[in-house]
C-alpha cells in the first residue's frame, strides 16, 4: 500500500459546538427559567426559590437511532430534587423545547427520558462548522491551560526499543497530542532510569567486550547474566578508542566511566528509533541526577514532616516474597494510609535508595514544575507498581496532584498470522525500527490506537498492508483518499466550481435531504464531543474507533451513489446540489484530516 500525502484541508480557526454539550446547556437554561418562575415546586414547601444541581444532566445520541438524534436524563436526575416525578417534569421540558430552534420533535419516553430530533438545519449548520474550520475542527479549550505531565516510553537505557514499548510511545505520544488538542499545556517526558543494578550490569556487558576487543581472553562464562546482542558489541566498539589502554585500571573506578558512555551509546539508539516513529519528548529526566541532586532526600523530608515515614518490618505477603521485602527493620512509607495494599520501602539492605524512592521524588519534581495531573504510560509488568505511585503522589503532594497510570498490554507481532521470529539485532527480540522500516511509521502510529492500551494487541505485519476494511489504517486512509478523488473529478467536471472548503461552506448545505446524508452529518458534528471526552478519560483509542466509524459510513454512502445515480455525489447536471454533496465529502476529508493530525499520521491524497 503506498500512499501520496497531501493535506486538502484549510486550517482556519473557528468555534467548534459541541453540539450535546450546547443542548446539555440549553436543558439547564430552561430548568433555571422553571425554578425561577417557580413552576417547579420545592420538597421543603414554600420558600426561597429551589436551586437543583445539574451536574448528572447528560444529552448524548441514543444507542437505539429510533430514540431520535439525542436524549436527556435531566427530568430523571433533577426531578427527586425538585419534589416531582420524572414523567412530569420531562413534560414541562418537553413542552419548553417545542418552541427552540433546533428541535424538530420532542418526546417523554420510559421512566422520563427526553427524546429529541433535531431539525435539518441544525445539522446543516455543524456540516457548515466543519468546513469553516478545518482540521482545527475538533478543537477546543476545555484544558484551559492546565499543566499535564505525560510520562511514556522511559524505557531502561539498556538496548534499542522492541515494539511494546512502541505501542506505549504511541499511546502517550497521541495522547500527549490530543489534551494539547484540546487546551492543556503538556510536557512529554521520559525518565531516564540510568541508576541501578541494570545499568550497572550494562557496564559490566561493556567491559568485557572491551577486554574482548582488546584480545584478551575472556571466559564466556563471565557474561552470564549480562546483556547479550551485536548492539552491545557496538556500545563497546564505539568507545574502545577511549578504554582500549585504560583497561587495566581498577573495575570500581573504570566501570562508572563505561557506564555513562553505555548509557549515552543507547540513549542515541533510543533518540533515534523514536525519531523514527515521530514520537517526540520536551524533557529526559535523569533519575541519577534526581539522586545526585539531593531530590530524595527532599522528597522523603516532605513525607516525614507529615508522619508518612517510619522504621519496620514488614510481613511476607501472602503467595511468596516480591523483591522489595526483606525480613529486616527498613525504612518505610505509610502506604497503606492512601490506599496501597501494605506499606513499601525506602531503602535497601545497602543503604541505596529503592526504585520507589526515587519515582516519589521524579513526580514530586513534575508536581513542582506545575503539573497537578501526571499521566504515565507504562507497560502491563508494572500493574502491581500502580498503587503505590498512587498513593506516593498523592501524600508527597498533600492531595493536591494526581496520577493516572495506563498499562499496555503485549503486543503479538505475527506475519499471516504466524509468530515473528527475534531480531538478530537485538538478540531476545523484535526492535521497532525492524518494524517501521517493513510497514511505515504512520502504520504502526495507527494500529497501535486500535485497541484500548488494556487489551492485547495483535499486529499482523502482512495484514496491515492489506487494502481490505479488515485493515483500519488502510480503510481510513482510502476514505480520506476517495473524498479527494471525487474532488478531483469534480474539479474536472465543474472547472468554474470553487472547491475550497470555505467555498462549499456556503452551498447551498438544505439540499441534503438523504437520511444517509444527514446520519454522516450528525457523525461528522459529533467529533468535537468524542475529542472531549477522549482528553477527559485519557483514552486515544475512542478516535480510531470513531475515525473507522466515519470511513465506513463514507463508504456506504459512495455505494448508495454506485447503486442509485440521483445519490451521486457529483450530479452533472446540476451544479447547486453537486456543491452541496461536494461540501459533506470535504467534510469527510477534514474531520479524518483532524482525526489523523493528531494521532501524527499524515492523511493521503491517492493509493498507489
Amino acid at each position: 500500500m503506498r500512499f501520496r500525502n497531501i493535506n486538502a484541508c484549510s486550517l482556519s480557526k473557528s468555534k467548534n459546538m459541541n453540539y450535546s454539550k450546547h443542548l446539555r446547556d440549553e436543558i439547564i437554561k430552561l430548568l433555571e427559567a422553571l425554578a425561577k418562575k417557580r413552576g417547579l415546586p420545592s420538597p421543603a414547601g414554600e420558600g426561597e426559590p429551589i436551586k437543583p444541581r445539574f451536574d448528572k444532566v447528560t444529552v448524548e445520541p441514543p444507542r437505539d437511532p429510533s430514540h431520535g438524534d439525542v436524549s436527556s436524563n435531566a427530568a430523571m436526575v433533577v426531578a427527586s430534587q425538585v419534589g416531582m416525578k420524572p414523567r412530569e417534569l420531562g413534560g414541562m421540558l418537553a413542552a419548553s423545547l417545542e418552541g427552540h430552534e433546533a428541535v424538530a420533535a420532542v418526546e417523554v419516553a420510559g421512566p422520563g427520558f427526553l427524546n429529541m430530533e433535531l431539525k435539518a438545519s441544525f445539522w446543516h449548520a455543524r456540516l457548515k462548522e466543519v468546513l469553516t474550520a478545518g482540521t482545527d475542527y475538533g478543537r477546543s479549550d476545555i484544558g484551559a491551560g492546565e499543566k499535564v505531565n505525560v510520562e511514556y516510553v522511559s524505557a531502561n537505557p539498556t538496548g534499542p526499543l522492541h515494539v511494546g514499548h512502541g505501542r506505549g510511545a504511541v499511546i502517550g505520544d497521541v495522547l500527549a497530542s490530543l489534551l494539547e488538542w484540546v487546551g492543556f499545556d503538556v510536557t512529554r517526558e521520559y525518565y531516564v532510569n540510568d541508576s541501578g543494578a541494570q545499568v550497572d550490569d550494562l557496564a559490566k556487558s561493556n567491559y568485557l567486550r572491551l577486554r574482548k576487543q582488546k584480545g584478551e581472553d575472556v571466559d564466556e562464562t563471565e557474561f552470564e547474566g549480562l546483556y547479550p546482542g551485536p548492539y552491545v558489541e557496538s556500545s563497546a566498539k564505539s568507545m574502545f578508542p577511549e578504554f582500549k589502554d585504560k583497561l587495566d585500571t581498577d573495575i570500581q573506578v573504570l566501570l562508572p566511566r563505561i557506564r555513562a558512555r553505555a548509557i549515552d551509546y543507547m540513549m542515541a539508539l533510543i533518540r533515534e528509533d523514536l525519531e523514527a516513529l515521530g514520537t517526540r519528548h520536551d524533557v529526559f529526566t535523569s533519575e541519577r541526577e534526581l539522586v545526585r541532586s539531593g531530590a530524595v532526600e527532599e522528597a522523603l523530608r516532605t513525607l516525614e514532616a507529615r508522619g508518612l515515614i517510619y522504621t519496620g518490618v514488614l510481613e511476607a505477603p501472602k503467595g511468596g516474597a516480591p523483591g522489595d521485602w526483606e525480613p529486616r527493620p527498613q525504612t518505610l512509607f505509610r502506604a497503606t494510609e492512601f490506599g496501597d495494599d501494605v506499606d513499601r520501602p525506602l531503602r535497601k539492605s545497602d543503604g541505596s535508595w529503592t526504585y520507589f524512592a526515587t519515582d516519589i521524588a521524579n513526580h514530586l519534581d513534575k508536581f513542582r514544575r506545575g503539573s497537578r495531573t501526571m499521566i504515565n504510560v507504562w507497560g502491563a509488568d508494572h500493574g502491581g507498581y500502580v498503587k503505590r505511585m498512587q498513593a506516593a503522589v498523592k501524600a508527597v503532594t498533600d492531595g493536591k496532584g494526581t496520577l493516572d497510570v495506563k498499562l499496555c498490554q503485549m503486543v503479538n507481532l505475527l506475519n499471516r498470522g504466524e509468530p515473528v521470529k527475534m531480531s538478530k539485532r537485538a538478540g531476545t527480540y523484535v526492535t521497532l525500527s525492524e518494524v517501521i522500516n517493513q510497514v511505515g511509521k504512520d502504520v504502526v502510529r495507527f494500529i497501535m490506537l486500535t485497541r484500548r492500551n488494556d487489551a492485547p494487541l495483535e499486529f499482523d505485519l502482512a495484514r496491515v498492508t492489506e487494502q481490505s476494511r479488515e485493515n483500519p489504517v488502510f480503510y481510513v486512509q482510502y476514505a480520506h483518499a476517495r473524498a479527494r478523488s471525487v474532488m478531483r473529478h469534480a474539479g474536472a467536471e465543474f472547472p468554474d466550481m470553487r472547491l475550497t472548503p470555505e467555498a462549499l461552506s456556503r452551498a447551498e448545505l438544505e439540499r441534503l435531504t438523504d437520511q444517509a446524508e444527514l446520519a454522516l452529518i450528525r457523525m461528522l458534528a459529533g467529533w468535537p464531543q468524542v475529542v472531549e471526552n477522549a482528553a477527559n478519560a485519557h483514552e486515544p483509542h475512542r478516535l480510531a474507533f470513531y475515525l473507522y466509524d466515519v470511513a465506513a459510513a463514507f463508504h456506504g454512502l459512495w455505494n448508495k451513489g454506485k447503486e442509485d445515480r440521483d445519490l451521486r455525489f457529483i450530479v452533472g447536471d446540476n451544479d447547486r446540489l453537486t456543491a452541496a454533496r461536494l461540501a459533506l465529502v470535504q467534510g469527510v476529508a477534514c474531520v479524518i484530516a483532524s482525526g489523523l493530525r493528531i494521532f501524527g499520521v499524515e492523511p493521503v491524497e491517492e493509493l498507489r
